[in-house]
């Protein structure tokens, strides 16, 4: 845990009792504060008590005596679409309202710093897609480096239920818009964009007000180096503002579909090949076509961005190149479960809209697609021009025959459920082909949630492998 620095004998309010904010209570305490405590939820509230936290009814007047500051979970909105009442009550009361975050960056560095050879340093990494991977890609890195690394954020743990720094420590964290839009403190020494698409627009009113929330982490503290995804406009207009010229190697450009080799400090990905510029002159090139743990142009992007950021903290090529063919992806991201007689099994889980469907069915050829679910609004008649590396669908679910309708001329079978379909892709594939669940749907009509499918086919592909003996 690390202790809030700041708040000894002062009175700080929480709101919002899930995860995030028990360990931010937990943090305030013992940075010396006396914690007060609300959630909407009364079964929430109730075991907070009982587990001895002080329950103070904060949509009320009387409960903000000599509150300084308000301190709420990411997922509470504090603007738009509306602010939450307690939340709008501090603002109207003068409180200052921040998140942990903010706790985090302000209590981070001690004095015990002092004594260490090396000062610890933070890389933190937002945008709208791959940001879990690039961060869990570096913090493998720096872990298979010899680096003392955490990880945390929005992936992994709390950032005030990390431990407090060693000596040389390197702290990884992702960030969502949800956090950066709101924390007082934001100074990572290094900081990376991965890329911006339409994602959370109810939350910051509109595609400018995320990007807007996106950008705070590069604006607000200013970061000794900027790791800046370039193939958007918005990436553009970011690492402009913060670059003081052509040259200004404290932002390093990154892409996965443009050449870039100016006079600054660059990273690109061309036909699997990244290549790494300074000064106009290639320092160094990677076959990222061999890494099985990173398929396909979008993880292509992410490998860039992990290894700028690896090499913003002093590590080098060769070493950065090592650790890329040792990451085998998160769990339900383009990750490979296994190879069995020559067959590729892939589990995609996670892909739950046809933007990420068109990313993984983009990244392999000859392709036994396992798709559907609970389809989302639109359907999936937007995949069509990826279809042609599709063997053959074996659609499952709520929208199986919705999505039959909508791929055109692939073949397909309805399979109904992931038992059925993996059984028959496993059956009918040949050798240098990739069984691919790519769902392109929501996972509620027959599993909890995405993870829950993803575990089910990684259970169903093990059974696959043949019996030892």
């Amino acid at each position: 845990m690390i202790p809030v620095e700041g708040v000894e004998n002062q009175t700080i309010a929480v709101l919002g009792l899930g995860r995030s904010g028990k360990a931010t209570a937990a943090a305030l305490k013992a940075g010396g504060a006396r914690v007060i405590a609300w959630d909407d939820g009364v079964d929430t509230r109730e075991a907070a008590a009982a587990d001895g936290w002080e329950i103070v009814d904060l949509t009320r007047d009387a409960g903000w005596d000599g509150v300084s500051a308000l301190i709420t979970s990411p997922g509470i909105p504090h603007l738009y679409p509306k602010p939450h009442p307690v939340i709008e009550k501090a603002m109207r009361l003068g409180v200052p309202v921040d998140n942990d975050i903010g706790l985090f960056f302000r209590s981070f560095a001690t004095d015990e710093w002092n004594e260490f050879d090396r000062i610890p340093r933070v890389i933190a990494v937002t945008g709208s897609n791959g940001k879990s991977t690039t961060t869990a890609l570096i913090h493998h890195i720096l872990e298979e480096c010899g680096r003392p690394t955490q990880m945390g954020g929005n992936i992994g743990t709390g950032v005030l239920s990390l431990n407090p720094a060693e000596d040389g420590e390197v702290v990884v964290l992702e960030l969502s818009s949800y956090q950066t839009d709101l924390a007082r403190a934001l100074t990572p020494d290094v900081a990376v964009f991965t890329n911006l698409s339409p994602d959370h627009l109810d939350r910051h009113s509109g595609l400018g007000g995320y990007f807007a929330a996106k950008r705070r982490l590069f604006a607000e503290g200013g970061p000794d180096r900027a790791v800046v995804g370039v193939d958007e406009i918005e990436g553009l207009y970011l690492a402009d503002q913060l670059s003081m010229g052509p040259s200004d190697d404290r932002v390093i450009r990154i892409s996965s579909e443009t050449k870039l080799d100016g006079p600054g400090w660059s990273v690109f990905a061309k036909k699997g090949f990244l290549s790494e510029y300074r000064k106009g002159r290639q320092a160094a090139s990677i076959d990222l076509r061999e890494v099985k743990g990173l398929p396909g142009a979008h993880n292509h992007q992410n490998a860039c961005a992990a290894y700028a950021a690896c090499r913003a903290v002093g590590l080098a090529p060769r070493e950065i190149e090592a650790a890329f063919h040792s990451f085998s992806g998160l769990p339900h991201r383009s990750q490979t479960v296994a190879e069995i007689g020559g067959v590729r099994y892939v589990n995609d889980s996670k892909a739950t809209n046809v933007d990420a469907a068109a990313k993984a069915l983009q990244a392999f050829d000859r392709i036994r697609w396992i798709a559907g679910g609970l389809g989302k609004e639109g359907g999936i008649t937007a995949l069509q021009p990826f279809l042609g590396r599709v063997t053959k669908a074996y659609l499952i679910g709520h929208s199986a025959r919705d999505f039959a309708l909508e791929i055109g001329q692939t073949p397909y079978e309805i399979a109904e459920t992931m038992e059925q379909a993996v059984a028959h892709a496993a059956a009918e594939a040949e050798p240098g082909e990739t069984v691919l669940l790519a769902p392109a749907a929501a996972s509620f009509d027959q599993y909890p949630n995405f993870e829950k499918r993803g575990e089910h086919f990684v259970t169903l592909v093990e059974g696959l492998r043949p019996a030892e003996g």
